[in-house]
């Protein structure tokens, strides 16, 4: 098969990494890549924006399937334009992207489908919003509607931070993104990424993970889209998995069908597992970064047949072997991140790729033949182990042999696994 892959970051590099083993691979285009991904797949300079670049590259190169790694193109409707020229892809519809597009739409199919999901309320207006968060008090969430990079979401531990959220919002801090707000409902527990292929009328599970979104140790300092990351979530037992399939994805499934946007693709739901038990918190369209990292680590099945099931209305044919070993990744990001920071500061060493560890590029360019920095989060460094504890170790193992002055990680990924293997 001849296959192209849409993207550039660390999620693009593991899925290029996994893919590239497949038997079924003859030909393997990426664009527009990065110097990781450049290791299995012919780069090729292509705007990714202009869709109708995109078909005509395929049709020359006579490519048999696409696989979209990020949100923006499947929100822009890339799967769609694809689909048209006759070309399988692996992603949904437009249409059926608004599940990650719109964080009211998604609200409204938990509403309309009965998956449980916060409490919530949609605002167009800042005073109505804030009438609303006075009524209801802190703890509670704010989000902007539109996609955000994964900044948009304020989990606000007092009023007076969720008004200011909202002035965010409306204020532009997110673009065209922050033009509508849903604030919901606080949820405590501990969160889960779930993660499940769906070709429309089918739904194969594959792994759960854990993220570390805040940019410090110990959980704090502010959101980023995401620090580190580990599968699977010791939270996620088999009974929350088979509940979290019946409750949320199934009802989902049927839910974006009878509305007229059958689903084909990735279901990544970010879950909070509560007193009551999984919630959903948002969905995404594609794999996460860095959870996507993590996954491939594990899985011991050809990734290649699995995203093509997708495509094809076959999901219900295949099956997915994991790996009992646990997979954790650290994300080395450029100093001042999620802020401003410097850009094309120099990469001097990484450390060689081994059995069950790799590092993989995520915002990296070459600059005159030598490796730079262009990204905020820059490399995710990833092995793995029998415990979280051992996957841990050899992964800060690995962080530690990186040459990279501008550099810098937390030291704690994995933190909430490992308390509970010492318990």
């Amino acid at each position: 098969m001849k296959v192209l892959l849409i993207g550039s970051g660390g999620r693009e590099h593991a899925l290029a990494w996994k893919l590239a083993q497949s038997p079924l691979m003859t030909e393997f285009y990426a664009a527009p890549g990065n110097p990781g991904i450049a290791d299995h797949a012919t780069l090729v300079p292509l705007d990714i924006e202009n869709h109708d670049a995109v078909v005509a590259f395929c049709k020359e190169k006579a490519i048999d399937f696409v696989v979209v790694g990020p949100e923006a193109p499947l929100v822009a409707g890339i799967a769609d334009h694809l689909r048209a020229a006759g070309i399988a892809v692996f992603g949904p519809s437009a249409a059926a992207a608004q599940l990650e597009g719109s964080k009211g739409f998604t609200k409204d199919i938990c509403a309309r489908y009965n998956i449980p999901t916060g409490a919530y309320q949609r605002f167009n207006n800042a005073p109505k919003a804030k009438a609303y968060i006075r009524e209801q008090g802190a703890p509670i969430v704010v989000k902007a509607d539109g996609l955000a990079a994964g900044k948009g979401v304020t989990v606000a531990m007092t009023v007076d931070e969720a008004l200011a959220a909202v002035d965010d919002c409306f204020e532009g801090a997110f673009g065209e993104a922050g033009a509508e707000v849903v604030i919901e409902a606080y949820l405590d527990g501990e969160e889960a990424s779930f993660f499940c292929l769906c070709d429309g009328k089918h739904a194969l599970a594959l792994a759960t993970a854990q993220d570390h979104k805040r940019v410090g140790d110990g959980d704090t300092g502010p959101n980023t889209g995401g620090m580190g990351a580990y599968s699977p979530a010791p939270v996620m037992t088999a009974e929350m998995v088979e509940r979290t399939m019946k409750d949320i994805i199934e009802p989902t499934m049927r839910g974006m069908a009878e509305s007229g946007y059958p689903f084909s693709g990735l279901f990544f739901a970010g879950l909070m597992i509560t007193a009551k038990g999984p919630e959903l918190i948002e969905y995404n369209v594609r794999f996460g970064d860095p959870e996507c990292q993590v996954l491939m680590m594990r899985l011991k099945s050809d990734l290649l047949p699995l995203l093509l099931a997708c495509a094809n209305g076959t999901l219900d044919q295949v099956s997915a072997e994991w790996s009992d070993d646990v997979a954790l990744t650290v994300v080395m990001a450029s100093k001042g991140y999620p802020g401003a920071y410097a850009k094309n500061t120099p990469i001097g060493a990484l450390p060689a790729d081994s059995d069950g560890a790799k590092v993989f590029h995520a915002g990296t360019a070459l600059k005159d033949g030598a490796l730079v920095a262009t990204g905020g989060r820059v490399l995710n460094v990833t092995a793995t182990g029998k415990t979280v504890g051992e996957a841990q170790k050899r992964a800060y193992a690995l962080v530690g042999k990186v040459e990279w002055e501008n550099g810098f990680s937390r030291s704690d990924i994995g933190w909430q696994a490992i308390e509970r293997e010492r318990a």
